[in-house]
């Protein structure tokens, strides 16, 4: 059974910083893709920013040179440092990875994280 956990949500002032962290644990051989996504009140959810096995990286439009994603593989953990927050960055923030996990042949699965809170409010 493969999990995610997110962590580092919470409330913060417009222009501050958070770091969300997800961690891959259970019973894994490899990840490839990992990314963050989003959904606000009333919204769809939306995709954040992405990272691959090599350390590509893709962010959406409005959070670009805003928001870092980075992975350390050793930890099955990726990261999203998100500075210069705005109230529109509200919403829960949800991790996804594609594993490939330990005896289900050898194909790769996605899997999601339960979702942290982010409130950017004055």
């Amino acid at each position: 059974q493969v999990q995610l956990v997110e962590s580092g949500g919470g409330l913060v002032q417009p222009g501050g910083s958070l770091r969300l962290s997800c961690a891959a644990s259970g019973s894994i051989i490899r990840i490839n893709g990992m990314g963050w996504y989003r959904q606000a009140p009333g919204k769809q959810r939306e995709l954040v920013a992405t990272i691959n096995s090599g350390g590509r990286t893709t962010y959406a439009d409005t959070v670009k040179g805003r928001f870092t994603i980075s992975r350390d593989n050793a930890k099955n953990t990726v990261y999203l440092q998100m500075n210069s927050l705005k109230p529109e960055d509200t919403a829960v923030y949800y991790c996804n990875a594609a594993v490939v996990p330990r005896g289900m042949g050898l194909k790769s699965y996605d899997y999601w994280g339960q979702g942290t809170q982010v409130t950017v409010s004055s």
